[in-house]
C-alpha cells in the first residue's frame, strides 16, 4: 500500500457559509495583521506594528530565570495549574498595580493569556447581538474586532488631547438609550492610548466614573501602557477610585515581554465567578510555565529598573519621530505628542485617503496603519497610526522622511488636479 495520502475529490470546492455559525460572518482579519507580511520585509521601515522593543531586556537574565525555574520547580511549571491563575503570581500582580494606586486582593484577579483574552471573556459574558459597547474614537483595533465578533454595535465617543470627552459620553449614552438600545459597558485605554497616544486627565477620569456609575454602565479599563510614562507617572488608575464598577485589564506584554502572553483581569466580586468559568471553558488554565517564569522574574530581578529602561528607550524613539515629523511632514498635517507608550496619531488633510495611499508608501519602503482600522464605521480615512517603539532612531527618521515625501507628493498631485 502506498504511504502517500490520497485526497478524494468529489467535485467543486464546497461553500461552507451555510454550515458556519452565524457569528463566523463577523470574523474579519485585522488590518494590522494583514500588513505584517509586507511590513516585516527587511527593506521596509515598519511604523505599523506595536511590537515591544526587547533590546533593553537582557537575554542572559531571562535565560537564567527560565533555566532556574526548570531546575528548581520544573515539575510544577510544566504541569496543569489553577483556572484562575497561580496564587503567587496573583499576589505579585497586586504589588504591580499598587504603582498606579490600586488596592486589590489576589482573589479578585483572573490570570489570562494576555489581556486580549480577558477582553474576549468579558465580551462573551456581557454582549448579546445588537448590544452597544461605547468606545473611544478612535479605539484599539483588537478590541473592535472582538466586539464585532460578538455582534455588538460599537458607538464611538470623541476624544481630544486630554482623552475621552465627558460631555460627548453623556450625549452618546442619551442618544443610544433614546434609540432603545442596551449599553453593556464603556471600553477605554486611559494611558497613552492605542492608537492616539493621548493621556486621559485625572479630572476627566473622575467625571467619567461618576457618569458611568449614575448610568449603571461598567467601565472596562484596558491599561497595558500605564507604567510607560516618559517624564512623570500617569494618574492613578480608574480602578483605584472605583472598585465596584471598573473591570481592569493588565498585561506584562509591554513591561516585560509579549512572548509569555500573560495578562490579567481585576474584577468586582460580583463578576469573578462568571469570568473564571468563562476562562476555564476557554483554556482550562493559563500556562503554568509562563506564569511562573513571570513570577520568578518579579521575585528575583529589578523589574522596576527594567521598566525604567524601556521608558528611556521609547522616549528616545518618540523624540526621533516627532523631530522627523516636524522636519519632513507637510505643514497641513497635525499629530499627537504622546507622553508615554508606543504611538503617534497623525491627521492629514481630509482629501488624503491613507488606506489608498498605502501602496505608494510601500513602494517608498515605509509602512503605517491607516486610520480606518481604528473605527468600527470606516471613519478616519485621513488619519494614520505611527509606531515608534520598535525601529531604531535612524530607521524612524528614514521612514518618516520617506512617508512625508509620499504625502506631499499626493497633496501636490491633488492640488494640480483641482
Amino acid at each position: 500500500m502506498s504511504s502517500e495520502i490520497t485526497r478524494i475529490h468529489t467535485g467543486a470546492p464546497e461553500n461552507l457559509q451555510d454550515r458556519f455559525a452565524h457569528r463566523a460572518q463577523f470574523m474579519q482579519p485585522s488590518e494590522i495583521r494583514a500588513l505584517f507580511a509586507v511590513a516585516s520585509r527587511p527593506e521596509i521601515v515598519s511604523l505599523a506594528g506595536g511590537m515591544p522593543n526587547l533590546t533593553a531586556l537582557p537575554m542572559d537574565m531571562m535565560q537564567n530565570v527560565v533555566s532556574e525555574l526548570i531546575k528548581t520547580n520544573g515539575m510544577e511549571a510544566l504541569q496543569y495549574g489553577s483556572g484562575q491563575g497561580h496564587p503567587k503570581l496573583r499576589e505579585q500582580i497586586c504589588d504591580v498595580m499598587e504603582l498606579e494606586g490600586i488596592k486589590a486582593h489576589p482573589e479578585d484577579i483572573i490570570v489570562t493569556t494576555g489581556s486580549q483574552q480577558a477582553l474576549d471573556l468579558i465580551s462573551r459574558i456581557f454582549i448579546d447581538p445588537g448590544d452597544v459597547v461605547l468606545v473611544e474614537a478612535p479605539s484599539y483595533v483588537g478590541a473592535l474586532g472582538t466586539f464585532h465578533q460578538y455582534e455588538a454595535s460599537v458607538v464611538h465617543v470623541e476624544l481630544d488631547d486630554n482623552g475621552l470627552i465627558p460631555d460627548r459620553l453623556r450625549e452618546a449614552i442619551a442618544q443610544t438609550r433614546l434609540s432603545g438600545r442596551k449599553i453593556k459597558f464603556l471600553y477605554l485605554i486611559p494611558n497613552y492610548q492605542n492608537p492616539t497616544g493621548v493621556l486621559l486627565s485625572a479630572e476627566r477620569r473622575s467625571e467619567i466614573l461618576e457618569i458611568c456609575r449614575e448610568e449603571r454602565i461598567f467601565v472596562v479599563e484596558d491599561n497595558p501602557y500605564g507604567l510607560l510614562g516618559f517624564d512623570k507617572p500617569s494618574p492613578n488608575a480608574m480602578r483605584a477610585e472605583d472598585s465596584e464598577n471598573v473591570i481592569y485589564l493588565g498585561s506584562f506584554s509591554k513591561t516585560i515581554c509579549p512572548g509569555f502572553r500573560v495578562g490579567w483581569a481585576l474584577v468586582p466580586q460580583s463578576l469573578k465567578e462568571k469570568l473564571v468559568i468563562a476562562s476555564e471553558s476557554s483554556q482550562l488554565c493559563p500556562s503554568n510555565f509562563a506564569q511562573l517564569a513571570i513570577s520568578s522574574y518579579l521575585a528575583d530581578q529589578p523589574w522596576r529598573d527594567q521598566i525604567s529602561s524601556f521608558c528611556k528607550l521609547y522616549k528616545v524613539r518618540r523624540d526621533a519621530m516627532l523631530t522627523a515629523m516636524d522636519k519632513y511632514f507637510p505643514k497641513e498635517a497635525t499629530w499627537t505628542k504622546p507622553e508615554g507608550g508606543f504611538y503617534v496619531w497623525a491627521t492629514l488633510p481630509a482629501e488624503i485617503d491613507t488606506k489608498a495611499l498605502m501602496p505608494k508608501a510601500i513602494v517608498a519602503k515605509v509602512a503605517y496603519v491607516p486610520g480606518t482600522a481604528f473605527y468600527a464605521d470606516g471613519f478616519g480615512s485621513w488619519s494614520m497610526r505611527l509606531s515608534y517603539c520598535y525601529p531604531t532612531t535612524e530607521r524612524i527618521t528614514e521612514g518618516i522622511k520617506s512617508l512625508g515625501g509620499v504625502i506631499q507628493k499626493e497633496m501636490d498631485r491633488r492640488s494640480i488636479g483641482n
